[in-house]
């Protein structure tokens, strides 16, 4: 059975539907302004040390100082050296069942991959779909290299902030509930009950759902 690129993996745990409508256009290229926020991650001493105008002309969400801050505190971290001098950079990861790209791969024991996000980290934690990315990036690198990966990074450099995604039995069981819906979708699933998620999606038109207005989701 092919193996499921870690992208479509993390789509299928956002929306199973939006994974459905996306698939045939899987390996498409980040739009720039992605892009231009996840080099930031391979800039971080230079981003710590510059000042205010330099940082309000990089794509960041902060505050310029705020940013710095964020950065002097990721400085902190052990490991700092390794997330500014990765053992590799952009590496394509061939599991037992998902295939797809580490942003870094830091060395150490054990060795640790990562996935730069462009967008915004959650209060606390990552997003769903990006657990399930980071477990498949564990479990491929680990395939690889025969020997556990207990953990995987979750970058969003545009905010200064790494969280780190352990292989928890909950996050493996979310993972493995994906891998079997990826593998089970043979005709559109069915829509989710989820209005900010539709609303953002770009296959919504296609998808056939409706947005809805306060009153009827209280059902007035």
């Amino acid at each position: 059975m092919a193996e499921i690129s870690f992208a479509a993996l993390a789509r299928a745990a956002y929306c199973p539907r939006q994974y459905y409508y996306a698939r045939r256009e899987e390996g498409d290229r980040p739009p720039p302004a992605a892009r231009e926020r996840r080099d930031l991650a391979f800039r971080y001493p230079e981003l710590r040390d510059a000042g205010d105008a330099a940082l309000a002309s990089e794509p960041i969400e902060p505050p310029p100082a705020a940013y710095r801050t964020a950065l002097d505190r990721l400085a902190t971290r052990e490991d700092w050296a390794a997330l500014v001098d990765p053992g590799s950079r952009e590496v394509v990861l061939s599991g037992r069942e998902c295939r797809g790209l580490a942003h870094k791969v830091l060395d150490g024991e054990p060795p640790t991959p990562t996935f730069v996000s462009p967008g915004r980290p959650p209060e606390r934690g990552v997003w769903r779909p990006q657990r399930v990315r980071a477990v498949a990036m564990a479990k491929a690198l680990a395939w690889e290299r025969g020997r556990e990966v207990p953990a995987a990074l979750v970058e969003y450099p545009a905010h200064g902030v790494v969280r780190r995604v352990r292989l928890t039995t909950r996050n493996k069981a979310a993972y493995r509930r994906t891998v079997r819906t990826v593998r089970g979708v043979d005709g559109p699933p069915p829509r989710i009950d989820d209005a900010a998620k539709c609303e953002a999606c770009e296959y919504r038109e296609r998808c056939g759902v409706r947005s809805r207005s306060l009153k009827s989701l209280l059902g007035l």
